[in-house]
């Protein structure tokens, strides 16, 4: 019996950055694929940061102080969020900001173990440089090469901006452009790439592709 291959792509929001001053993650969007196929399924949330929220970053996300304050702190959210990612490929672009920030997290929750002692984590950012050098890869730039349209992207949002990076990790591995999704469902928006973050070593994994899974692939965007 063959084993799927498990991924969650994710993405995050914070208060602002980086980490080592304090600042805090404010949302967390991840959505699950098994093998080169979404399922559906997705892990989002909101937290209240216990700390301001930066005007610079405010702009960014329009997540303000006032409607994180009623969401869960981290500590009543981190076992549900450790569970949905447990054990699967997370597919990050640019890794090092939002893995920085979950480690950042869970240390402060007295926490023992690192997100790289439960994943593996895929840098979709390191990936888009090896495979375009001398070209901007943010995700903004990545959808216009790849042709992904069809969204609302008025704001950073962490879940709508995990179902764009889907998108573009399957176009990017694949080979396939042209491709077009409906974000209607979606709850939160997203602008601009994050260029800002900063660098730091993440492996990278990258996937082969047999002709079967780009069959599926195209196959999935046909539906």
């Amino acid at each position: 019996m063959t084993t799927q291959t498990r991924r969650i792509i994710l993405d995050t929001e914070t208060t602002g950055m980086p980490a080592i001053e304090g600042h805090r993650i404010i949302e967390i969007g991840c959505v699950e694929m098994l093998d080169r196929e979404l399922t559906g399924k997705t892990y989002h949330q909101y937290l209240n940061p216990e700390r301001e929220v930066d005007q610079g970053a405010f702009e960014v996300h329009g997540l303000s102080n006032e409607f994180l304050s009623d969401k869960p702190v981290m500590a009543n959210c981190v076992d549900e969020f450790l569970d949905f990612v447990r054990g699967a490929e997370l597919i990050i672009h640019n890794a090092t900001f939002d893995v920085g920030f979950l480690d950042y997290e869970l240390e402060l929750l007295g926490r023992e173990e690192r997100i790289a002692d439960i994943c593996t984590v895929t840098d979709t950012l390191a990936m888009a440089r090896k495979k375009y050098p001398g070209s901007r890869v943010n995700l903004d730039a990545l959808t216009k090469r790849y042709g992904i349209t069809n969204f609302n992207r008025e704001f950073h949002g962490a879940l709508l901006d995990s179902e764009i990076l889907a998108r573009v990790y399957l176009a990017m591995t694949g080979g396939q452009e042209g491709l077009s999704f409906s974000a209607a469902n979606s709850t939160s928006q997203k602008q601009t790439g994050k260029n800002a973050k900063t660098a730091l070593k993440v492996t990278i994994h990258e996937v082969p592709v047999s002709e079967e899974e780009q069959k599926l692939h195209q196959d999935f965007f046909q539906e």
